[in-house]
């Protein structure tokens, strides 16, 4: 078959996925530890593990071995049998966790697990509203779709009744204030579900939050929020799902980022950094809602539920995390990463707030003052393109009127000299696109 004519668009035969952002503009070929490759033969320093997931880089050796090793022995069963990497990897996870969450299900992505828990939840309590924040990103399947509010509701029809959007409790952008002028998140929290008590029918099954919101916006609850919100959801016997799917697995400088609030949810949702890039997400939670769940004839059978291989890489995720002590490693780049950030804000004026935890940080511009309406926007997708011709590659927030947020999440087995070298690159880059404009 003949190769692409050069200078003809890659993309050409692929439906576009990512509302109006484009594809990348070339095509990666390779990807080793903390960079990837393109065909033109340009590095770029990956600040964004990939999709959020990548956390020991790519092409990590141990997890290209266990690969290939185990295609070659076994891959894919029937969904109904189990295998000795499922059955470890559960046995694990539920010695990662504190109880009562001793009881996993393995799937593919973070909208599969959501929509699991989502079911579960449901059946358990025999309830059907769900709340989740009004910046929340869940994922694009039905129940998990009906949950995210930051974007893709417009033109599919009816979401399905019964789904509220609690505010988000953001403290560079408060929208309820105290005395101090700084955000009151406890009236927030009590004015959010005055409002959700007042439309529900007396269904209430479940909240289904991030511990830190990334494509909200990398929104830290306040301390004591999730406690609070945890409350919240006992007093109307509802179940709290935390979805972890970039926060879980050492991301945050903790295994998991609600050990951060000492909170223990009903039900843990992971995906992404559990697999390392590979598609793996789990469904996590305690024998009595499981029990529970089985007696009502909980049904989530999918073709790849379970599956052997997948599972056996998410046991040499976990390997490497504990070997390697990576959840000190991300507590101690983290600190080095945001400290180079808080010095940009310091000599950049366009840098508003630098905020997040561990390896998982955002990075706000402000430019509606200088540039007018969307100039956050315009200035942080200058600053990305400028990144990337000088060798970075980063997120920013796709949502509308908050592109100038980035999100900034390396490898956890990223180098000292990679994040200096990055953080270098993005204070070239914040000069040139802030001349520029």
């Amino acid at each position: 078959m003949p190769s692409e004519t050069p200078g003809t668009d890659p993309g050409r035969h692929l439906i576009r996925y990512s509302g109006h952002a484009p594809f990348s503009p070339e095509v990666v070929v390779r990807a080793a530890g903390t960079s990837v490759f393109t065909e033109g033969g340009r590095e770029l320093l990956d600040f964004t593990s990939g999709q959020m997931s990548a956390i020991l880089g790519h092409s990590h050796p141990a997890i290209v071995s266990t690969v290939r090793e185990q295609v070659a022995h076994l891959d894919h069963l029937h969904s109904g049998m189990l295998s000795p990497p499922v059955v470890e990897l559960a046995r694990r996870l539920a010695g990662t966790l504190p109880e009562p969450l001793d009881r996993t299900l393995l799937l593919t992505t973070g909208a599969e697990a959501n929509e699991a828990a989502v079911r579960m939840a449901k059946l358990v309590t025999g309830r059907h509203e769900i709340v989740s924040f009004a910046r929340s990103w869940h994922g694009m399947t039905q129940a998990a779709a009906n949950a995210t509010y930051s974007a893709g509701r417009k033109g599919y029809g009816p979401a399905a009744p019964g789904n509220f959007a609690l505010p988000v409790p953001d403290r560079h952008r408060p929208s309820v204030v105290g005395a101090n002028g700084e955000l009151d998140w406890r009236r927030q929290l009590d004015l959010g579900f005055e409002m959700i008590d007042a439309q529900s029918v007396g269904s209430l099954a479940a909240c289904l939050v991030e511990p830190i919101l990334s494509s909200g916006g990398v929104v830290e609850l306040p301390p004591g929020y999730l406690a609070a919100l945890a409350h919240k959801c006992r007093e109307r016997g509802m179940l709290l799902i935390l979805d972890e799917a970039q926060t879980g697995l050492c991301r945050t400088g903790d295994w998991y980022a609600f050990q951060h609030d000492g909170v223990v949810p009903d039900i843990l949702t992971l995906s992404k950094t559990l697999g390392a890039g590979l598609p793996l997400a789990a469904v996590v939670t305690g024998a009595e809602i499981e029990r529970r769940a089985h007696e009502r004839g909980f049904l989530f059978f999918t073709t790849h539920v379970n599956d052997p291989l997948p599972a056996a890489v998410g046991n040499t995720v976990l390997d490497i995390l504990v070997r390697d002590r990576l959840d000190e490693r991300a507590r101690r780049l983290g600190a080095a990463l945001r400290d180079g950030l808080d010095e940009l804000a310091r000599r950049h004026g366009v840098v508003g707030d630098v905020r997040g935890r561990g390896l998982l940080l955002g990075m706000e511009l402000v430019g509606d003052d200088v540039l007018g309406d969307g100039g956050a926007d315009r200035l942080g997708a200058a600053v990305t393109r400028r990144c990337y011709e000088l060798g970075l590659h980063m997120n920013i927030v796709q949502l509308p009127g908050m592109g100038g947020i980035f999100r900034i999440a390396p490898p956890l087995t990223a180098s000292d000299e990679e994040i200096g070298r990055g953080v270098a690159v993005l204070d070239e880059a914040l000069a040139d696109a802030a001349r520029a404009l």
